[in-house]
């Protein structure tokens, strides 16, 4: 189910770009400031608009929009729904810009983030490194030669080769990530997955890998996920409001358990879009962030995959960027525009959620671009 409602949407982000103008560039990187939708490039009614839409019943459980365009929020919005944290119903929240909330999968695309901050110091395996070799612990797993082919890179790009099945509802036991947190060893379980195809050749979609990139992170590190992220990341973006949610295992739930306010993940789009500063700090190694975006894995629709990050085109050919999560939660990076968009919505296992964030940003966002 998660591979299906996200590749179907994202074709139809890359059809908008026709709406594209040319980019600005550079923007600064300092703490928020804000702008006009005028004065930014955009149409000046398009927060109205939004309104009026959310308002009329198009949006249905919308939490979310955070618009930066040149380092200045453009459009923040936020609208009262039923929401959950990790599963948990929560009943009815009044979102503001200091709530929390679910980011599902794109704890995914963090994930990528702080193995290329954590392969810089040194702490964590190179990318060409065999992924079995790094767990002696389970001599049988490591001491399969064919599975030893299996690299980092491989793990990090989702092509691990094993078999892997989230196209289930993740109500369902037989969903292969909610297998995995109910397992007793959750490591193993992953590593010892039939194998299907060679390593490298096939892209299936895959939070199994994102565990175990965590994992070889926090056992790099020293730290759990979240202090490591803390230190790394969330502080010196000035994030001081972040929670991990932790799995069956007690650890932070690498592919889906982080919880963030919508402006403090527009903040990481910022930084990405600064080529990984913020403020004049290296945030994230350069290198690491254009090797995140080469596209390893080839999708449909011309789509691709790089570490941990969705990626497509525009029509003009600029890249786009983006972290997806279950029911509606997008970090969307355009660099070519100089913008960054949050959405975050509460259509939690619905099939059809990417339909509703879609149409912000085709029937709002990009309609409204006027320079």
């Amino acid at each position: 189910m998660a591979r299906r409602w996200i590749v179907r949407c994202l074709p139809i982000l890359s059809g908008i770009a026709g709406l594209v103008l040319a980019g600005m560039s550079g923007a600064s990187a300092m703490p928020w400031k804000r702008t006009t939708p005028a004065e930014a490039g955009f149409d000046p009614a398009i927060g109205e608009t939004l309104d009026a839409a959310f308002a009329a019943g198009k949006f249905n459980n919308l939490h979310a929009v955070v618009l930066v365009r040149g380092g200045k929020i453009v459009l923040e919005r936020y609208f009262a729904g039923p929401d959950q944290r990790w599963g948990t119903p929560l009943g009815p929240v009044n979102h503001s810009a200091d709530t929390k909330h679910d980011l599902r999968s794109i704890s995914k695309s963090v994930v990528g983030l702080l193995y290329g901050i954590a392969l810089a110091e040194g702490k964590v395996p190179l990318l060409d490194a065999s992924l079995v070799a790094q767990f002696p612990d389970y001599p049988d797993l490591a001491g399969d030669a064919e599975r030893g082919r299996i690299t980092i890179a491989d793990t990090l790009s989702m092509q691990l080769g094993l078999k892997w099945n989230e196209d289930l509802p993740y109500t369902d036991p037989r969903n292969s990530e909610v297998a995995m947190e109910r397992a007793d060893d959750r490591i193993r379980y992953v590593l010892e997955q039939p194998i299907l195809t060679d390593p490298g050749t096939r892209w299936t979609y895959s939070g199994g890998s994102t565990a175990l990139v965590g994992h070889l992170i926090s056992r790099g590190t020293g730290q759990d996920l979240m202090t490591y992220a803390t230190e790394k990341l969330f502080r010196p973006l000035g994030i001081d409001d972040v929670e991990w949610v932790k799995g069956s295992n007690g650890e932070p739930a690498a592919a889906s358990g982080l919880r963030m306010r919508a402006p403090d993940l527009a903040r990481i789009g910022q930084m990405m879009l600064n080529g990984g500063t913020w403020q004049g700090q290296r945030i994230v190694p350069a290198d690491w962030l254009e090797a995140s975006f080469a596209g390893d894995a080839r999708l449909e629709d011309g789509l691709e995959y790089g570490k941990q990050w969705w990626l497509g085109r525009l029509r003009n050919g600029e890249r786009w960027i983006g972290g997806f999560g279950n029911g509606g939660q997008r970090l969307m990076i355009y660099p070519s525009l100089d913008t960054t968009i949050v959405l975050l919505a509460g259509n939690y296992d619905q099939p059809n959620a990417w339909r509703m964030t879609l149409a912000v940003l085709t029937d709002v966002i990009f309609p409204a671009i006027r320079r």
